[in-house]
């Protein structure tokens, strides 16, 4: 059992969370991005967002969940970052898919995923109870009954019941697909977000997996590269 942070309650609810002056001053920012991304949110799910980079902010410092503490920071580096990945993501995964985001952190792209796309099912799975703590407030404070967070080591994760399994900056793509290996369905595919093309990584890939697509992403205000790594099981000859 994991402890809560705090009690939704005590940590009030979206409107609270999005009515200081700084997420007002964001909100420009996020719609633009949006625009950018020619991704199409609700008025509610951008309250959802703007209300999640308010917990991750208020949050962030105390249990040490991200490096980056700037709200305007976590906008660019968190928050657009991962939601790039939804339209590409859309084309190969059903809108009601089943979604594994392995060392999700402070739920990055869990959180998002589950805003952008409320029909699929997402699992957090972190190994720091700290975290994935703080990703069980931001489903109930933010009314994600989509999302799930699980306390759990990824090795142990072998129920064969997810559609897509999705890692951000987790480890190389062999970890990746060695410790998950268990988790996808037939039929499912992996995803990994990376800076630069893995290169190095492609080539160590396990046997069993093939480079289905290398989907190169535009972050709106981020000067660093990325890109999505789509990879899927090795066709039986």
């Amino acid at each position: 059992m994991v402890d809560q942070i705090n009690s939704p309650k005590s940590m009030g609810g979206i409107g609270l969370l999005t009515e200081s002056r700084w997420i007002a001053d964001l909100r420009p920012s996020l719609l633009r991005g949006l625009e950018e991304l020619n991704l199409v949110l609700s008025s509610s799910q951008i309250e959802q967002v703007l209300g999640y980079i308010a917990l991750l902010h208020k949050w962030g410092a105390v249990y040490n969940l991200t490096a980056i503490k700037e709200p305007a920071d976590i906008l660019v580096q968190h928050v657009l970052d991962c939601l790039s990945i939804i339209n590409p993501m859309l084309v190969r995964v059903a809108p009601g898919a089943c979604v594994l985001d392995v060392g999700s952190g402070a739920g990055l792209p869990a959180v998002m995923i589950a805003i952008a796309c409320p029909s699929m099912s997402v699992v957090a799975l972190d190994a720091v109870a700290k975290k994935v703590a703080f990703v069980q407030q931001v489903a109930l404070q933010l009314g994600l009954c989509n999302l799930q967070a699980k306390h759990e080591r990824v090795e142990k994760i072998n129920a064969a019941h997810f559609d897509l399994t999705v890692s951000r900056a987790f480890a190389s793509l062999s970890d990746f697909m060695t410790g998950t290996r268990g988790a996808v369905k037939k039929g499912g595919l992996w995803l990994a977000m990376k800076g630069r093309v893995p290169e190095e990584e492609i080539r160590q890939l396990p046997e069993g997996f093939v480079i289905l697509e290398i989907v190169s992403l535009k972050v709106p205000d981020l000067l660093a590269e990325r890109c999505l790594v789509w990879i899927g099981p090795e066709p039986s000859l």
